[in-house]
């Protein structure tokens, strides 16, 4: 894929990304886990773990953040062959989140939103946009890892 893009594609596995606050997680949706409780974790997650000691995170952010994982964990199960599971964790900048999936059918790149409407195709865009360190990693037992940072603001008092 393309640099400007701002997406990576990787042929061997690996989830880890610089910055990303070491520690354990709680413990986030599995596999065949719905859209709603990804983003249920994702969002307390960045309330929680990345907004606490009394820092708020901004709504707006809160708000992108939900449409990225939605849009991510929805791809997983209607084009991904299902939901293998989702991660989340905060990071200085944001949350980074991966969503493991049982295709290796790699998204292709985009540019622009789509000009004719064939009944989908905004999703990816909207992913591209809102977050940024993207990459794809096929895994070794199958399937792929779509991973995301996506920025986090302190909201302002």
């Amino acid at each position: 894929m393309e640099a400007a893009d701002r997406i990576t594609t990787a042929t061997a596995a690996g989830t880890a990304r610089p910055g990303v606050t070491p520690g354990p997680a709680p413990a986030a949706p599995g596999a065949g886990a719905s859209a709603a409780a990804a983003r249920a974790y994702a969002e307390s997650m960045a309330r929680t773990r990345w907004g606490g000691d009394g820092r708020e995170v901004r709504e707006e952010d809160v708000g992108d953040l939900l449409l990225v994982v939605s849009e991510l964990v929805t791809n997983a199960i209607r084009h991904g062959d299902g939901l293998a599971g989702f991660e989340a964790r905060p990071t200085d900048e944001g949350l980074w989140i991966a969503v493991h999936d049982n295709s290796t059918v790699v998204p292709r790149a985009v540019d622009a939103f789509p000009t004719t409407h064939p009944g989908g195709g905004y999703g990816w865009p909207l992913v591209a946009r809102l977050a940024r360190d993207i990459a794809v990693d096929l895994r070794p037992g199958g399937g792929k890892t779509i991973s995301a940072l996506v920025p986090l603001r302190a909201a302002v008092p």
